[in-house]
Protein backbone atom coordinates (compact mmCIF):
# COMPACT_ATOMS: atom_id res chain seq x y z
CA UNK A 1 0.00 0.00 0.00
CA UNK A 2 1.17 3.68 -0.83
CA UNK A 3 0.07 6.66 -0.54
CA UNK A 4 2.55 9.83 -1.55
CA UNK A 5 5.76 7.56 -1.74
CA UNK A 6 7.17 9.05 -4.54
CA UNK A 7 10.50 9.32 -2.60
CA UNK A 8 10.83 5.36 -1.59
CA UNK A 9 8.49 3.65 -3.27
CA UNK A 10 11.12 2.93 -6.57
CA UNK A 11 13.85 1.65 -4.57
CA UNK A 12 11.77 -0.96 -3.00
CA UNK A 13 9.86 -2.12 -6.04
CA UNK A 14 13.11 -2.40 -8.08
CA UNK A 15 14.84 -4.45 -5.63
CA UNK A 16 11.93 -6.62 -5.41
CA UNK A 17 11.06 -6.91 -9.41
CA UNK A 18 15.11 -6.93 -9.82
CA UNK A 19 16.91 -9.48 -7.73
CA UNK A 20 13.73 -11.45 -6.45
CA UNK A 21 11.88 -12.03 -9.25
CA UNK A 22 14.77 -13.18 -11.71
CA UNK A 23 15.67 -15.21 -8.93
CA UNK A 24 12.02 -17.00 -8.99
CA UNK A 25 11.19 -16.11 -5.26
CA UNK A 26 8.67 -13.48 -6.18
CA UNK A 27 5.73 -14.02 -9.00
CA UNK A 28 4.15 -10.36 -8.93
CA UNK A 29 4.85 -6.90 -7.56
CA UNK A 30 1.65 -5.47 -6.50
CA UNK A 31 1.44 -1.59 -5.73
CA UNK A 32 -2.04 -0.25 -4.05
CA UNK A 33 -1.99 3.74 -5.17
CA UNK A 34 -4.02 4.82 -2.53
CA UNK A 35 -5.25 8.48 -3.84
CA UNK A 36 -1.62 9.58 -4.60
CA UNK A 37 -0.93 13.44 -5.70
CA UNK A 38 2.44 13.04 -6.29
CA UNK A 39 4.54 10.47 -8.77
CA UNK A 40 4.20 7.36 -6.68
CA UNK A 41 2.38 5.65 -9.40
CA UNK A 42 4.60 6.88 -11.74
CA UNK A 43 7.79 5.64 -9.85
CA UNK A 44 6.13 2.05 -8.97
CA UNK A 45 4.94 1.75 -13.04
CA UNK A 46 8.44 2.36 -13.48
CA UNK A 47 10.33 0.20 -11.44
CA UNK A 48 8.31 -2.66 -12.05
CA UNK A 49 5.29 -3.02 -10.36
CA UNK A 50 1.74 -3.60 -11.53
CA UNK A 51 -0.19 -0.49 -10.15
CA UNK A 52 -3.57 -1.12 -8.62
CA UNK A 53 -5.55 1.90 -8.08
CA UNK A 54 -7.66 2.02 -5.04
CA UNK A 55 -10.62 4.27 -6.15
CA UNK A 56 -11.02 2.31 -9.29
CA UNK A 57 -10.82 -1.60 -7.23
CA UNK A 58 -13.79 -3.16 -6.54
CA UNK A 59 -15.33 -2.06 -3.60
CA UNK A 60 -14.85 -3.85 -0.08
CA UNK A 61 -17.86 -4.70 2.21
CA UNK A 62 -17.39 -2.09 4.30
CA UNK A 63 -15.18 0.45 2.72
CA UNK A 64 -12.85 2.27 4.93
CA UNK A 65 -10.05 4.93 2.99
CA UNK A 66 -6.87 3.80 4.44
CA UNK A 67 -4.44 1.58 4.55
CA UNK A 68 -6.26 -1.47 5.33
CA UNK A 69 -8.81 -0.72 2.50
CA UNK A 70 -5.93 -0.48 0.41
CA UNK A 71 -4.24 -3.80 1.62
CA UNK A 72 -7.06 -5.65 0.75
CA UNK A 73 -7.70 -4.44 -2.20
CA UNK A 74 -4.30 -5.61 -3.31
CA UNK A 75 -4.66 -9.02 -1.66
CA UNK A 76 -7.65 -9.38 -4.40
CA UNK A 77 -5.86 -7.90 -7.29
CA UNK A 78 -2.96 -10.24 -6.63
CA UNK A 79 -2.70 -14.17 -6.84
CA UNK A 80 -0.03 -15.28 -5.21
CA UNK A 81 -0.20 -18.58 -2.69
CA UNK A 82 1.85 -16.49 -0.23
CA UNK A 83 1.68 -12.92 0.04
CA UNK A 84 4.15 -10.60 1.57
CA UNK A 85 3.25 -7.13 2.73
CA UNK A 86 5.76 -4.27 2.81
CA UNK A 87 5.30 -0.39 3.68
CA UNK A 88 6.22 2.11 1.63
CA UNK A 89 8.10 5.19 2.95
CA UNK A 90 11.34 2.21 3.74
CA UNK A 91 14.73 3.86 3.51
CA UNK A 92 17.62 1.65 2.85
CA UNK A 93 15.37 -1.53 2.16
CA UNK A 94 16.86 -4.86 1.90
CA UNK A 95 15.16 -7.07 -0.31
CA UNK A 96 16.73 -9.75 1.64
CA UNK A 97 13.77 -9.03 3.93
CA UNK A 98 10.81 -10.52 1.77
CA UNK A 99 13.28 -13.86 1.53
CA UNK A 100 13.32 -13.94 5.85
CA UNK A 101 9.74 -13.26 5.66
CA UNK A 102 8.56 -16.02 3.47
CA UNK A 103 11.24 -18.48 5.07
CA UNK A 104 8.67 -19.95 7.56
CA UNK A 105 6.13 -20.47 5.11
CA UNK A 106 8.16 -22.49 2.83
CA UNK A 107 9.39 -24.88 5.30
CA UNK A 108 6.55 -25.20 8.41
CA UNK A 109 3.09 -26.09 7.00
CA UNK A 110 1.77 -25.18 10.15
CA UNK A 111 2.85 -21.46 10.16
CA UNK A 112 0.04 -19.13 8.33
CA UNK A 113 1.83 -15.78 9.59
CA UNK A 114 4.75 -14.65 9.59
CA UNK A 115 5.46 -11.00 11.38
CA UNK A 116 8.84 -8.86 10.58
CA UNK A 117 10.70 -7.35 13.74
CA UNK A 118 13.78 -5.00 13.65
CA UNK A 119 15.86 -2.40 15.54
CA UNK A 120 14.45 1.13 14.40
CA UNK A 121 17.41 2.77 13.75
CA UNK A 122 17.04 5.39 15.53
CA UNK A 123 19.94 4.93 18.33
CA UNK A 124 17.85 3.97 20.82
CA UNK A 125 18.73 1.13 22.87
CA UNK A 126 16.81 -1.95 22.28
CA UNK A 127 14.28 -3.34 19.41
CA UNK A 128 11.10 -1.64 20.97
CA UNK A 129 8.31 -0.13 18.56
CA UNK A 130 7.43 3.65 17.97
CA UNK A 131 5.30 6.13 20.05
CA UNK A 132 2.27 4.16 18.80
CA UNK A 133 3.04 0.45 19.74
CA UNK A 134 5.10 1.49 23.11
CA UNK A 135 1.86 4.15 24.35
CA UNK A 136 -1.05 2.66 22.95
CA UNK A 137 -0.85 -0.97 21.51
CA UNK A 138 1.19 -2.69 23.98
CA UNK A 139 -0.82 -1.33 26.82
CA UNK A 140 -3.95 -2.48 25.03
CA UNK A 141 -2.35 -5.83 23.91
CA UNK A 142 -1.33 -6.52 27.51
CA UNK A 143 -4.88 -5.76 28.88
CA UNK A 144 -7.35 -7.03 26.35
CA UNK A 145 -4.74 -9.82 24.22
CA UNK A 146 -2.17 -10.90 26.34
CA UNK A 147 -1.46 -14.14 24.09
CA UNK A 148 0.33 -11.16 21.42
CA UNK A 149 2.66 -10.12 24.03
CA UNK A 150 5.98 -11.80 22.66
CA UNK A 151 4.96 -10.19 19.72
CA UNK A 152 7.82 -7.71 19.34
CA UNK A 153 6.60 -5.11 16.94
CA UNK A 154 3.08 -6.02 16.38
CA UNK A 155 2.45 -2.62 14.41
CA UNK A 156 5.49 -3.40 11.30
CA UNK A 157 4.42 -3.31 8.04
CA UNK A 158 6.44 -6.24 7.12
CA UNK A 159 4.51 -9.63 7.04
CA UNK A 160 3.06 -12.57 5.50
CA UNK A 161 0.86 -14.84 5.18
CA UNK A 162 -0.91 -17.66 3.19
CA UNK A 163 -3.67 -16.73 1.09
CA UNK A 164 -6.18 -18.91 2.70
CA UNK A 165 -5.78 -17.64 5.37
CA UNK A 166 -5.84 -13.58 4.80
CA UNK A 167 -8.69 -14.27 2.36
CA UNK A 168 -10.68 -15.44 5.42
CA UNK A 169 -10.22 -12.67 7.88
CA UNK A 170 -11.46 -8.90 7.96
CA UNK A 171 -9.16 -6.22 7.36
CA UNK A 172 -9.96 -3.23 9.78
CA UNK A 173 -9.63 0.10 8.24
CA UNK A 174 -7.06 2.35 8.28
CA UNK A 175 -3.91 2.04 10.20
CA UNK A 176 -5.57 -0.70 12.71
CA UNK A 177 -5.19 -3.34 10.10
CA UNK A 178 -1.43 -4.45 11.05
CA UNK A 179 -3.05 -5.33 14.81
CA UNK A 180 -6.44 -6.56 13.63
CA UNK A 181 -4.55 -9.12 11.16
CA UNK A 182 -2.63 -10.35 14.36
CA UNK A 183 -5.36 -10.65 16.53
CA UNK A 184 -7.83 -12.23 14.15
CA UNK A 185 -4.70 -15.31 12.60
CA UNK A 186 -4.06 -15.85 16.15
CA UNK A 187 -8.15 -16.54 16.59
CA UNK A 188 -8.22 -18.52 13.58
CA UNK A 189 -5.09 -20.83 13.17
CA UNK A 190 -3.59 -20.75 16.84
CA UNK A 191 -1.00 -18.14 18.04
CA UNK A 192 1.29 -20.87 17.21
CA UNK A 193 0.80 -20.31 13.49
CA UNK A 194 2.35 -17.12 13.80
CA UNK A 195 6.08 -17.00 13.27
CA UNK A 196 8.59 -13.81 14.09
CA UNK A 197 11.39 -13.04 11.92
CA UNK A 198 14.30 -10.04 12.23
CA UNK A 199 14.89 -8.23 10.05
CA UNK A 200 17.50 -6.18 11.46
CA UNK A 201 17.70 -2.84 11.15
CA UNK A 202 14.69 -1.31 9.66
CA UNK A 203 14.32 3.05 8.87
CA UNK A 204 11.02 5.00 7.76
CA UNK A 205 10.15 8.22 7.57
CA UNK A 206 9.55 9.27 11.30
CA UNK A 207 5.85 11.19 11.46
CA UNK A 208 5.59 14.37 14.36
CA UNK A 209 3.29 13.40 16.92
CA UNK A 210 0.71 15.54 15.86
CA UNK A 211 0.15 13.14 13.02
CA UNK A 212 0.21 9.95 14.80
CA UNK A 213 -3.59 10.45 16.72
CA UNK A 214 -5.22 9.13 13.89
CA UNK A 215 -3.05 6.04 13.74
CA UNK A 216 -3.11 5.76 17.51
CA UNK A 217 -6.73 6.25 17.91
CA UNK A 218 -7.66 3.45 15.26
CA UNK A 219 -5.42 0.27 16.53
CA UNK A 220 -7.06 1.54 20.04
CA UNK A 221 -10.30 0.86 18.33
CA UNK A 222 -9.07 -2.03 16.57
CA UNK A 223 -7.88 -3.49 19.80
CA UNK A 224 -11.56 -2.42 21.82
CA UNK A 225 -13.72 -3.67 19.52
CA UNK A 226 -11.87 -7.44 18.87
CA UNK A 227 -12.32 -8.18 22.87
CA UNK A 228 -15.39 -6.97 22.70
CA UNK A 229 -15.57 -3.75 24.13
CA UNK A 230 -18.28 -1.74 22.59
CA UNK A 231 -17.37 1.22 20.75
CA UNK A 232 -18.54 3.07 17.68
CA UNK A 233 -18.57 2.03 14.40
CA UNK A 234 -15.41 4.31 13.72
CA UNK A 235 -13.39 6.44 15.84
CA UNK A 236 -13.74 9.96 15.91
CA UNK A 237 -11.10 12.34 16.85
CA UNK A 238 -12.13 15.94 18.57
Amino acid sequence: PARDEEGTIGPIVAAVAGRLVDAGLVDDVVVADDGSVDATAAEAAAAGARVVDVADAPPTADPRPGKGEAMWKALHASTGELVVFLDADLEGFDPAWVARLLGPLLVDPGVTFVKGHYDRGTGESGPGGGRVTELVARPAISLHHPDLGHLRQPLGGEYAGRRRTLEAVPFAGGYGVDLGLLIDVARRDGVDAIAQVDLGVRTHRNRPVVDLGVQAAEVLHVALRRAGVAVDAAPVLL
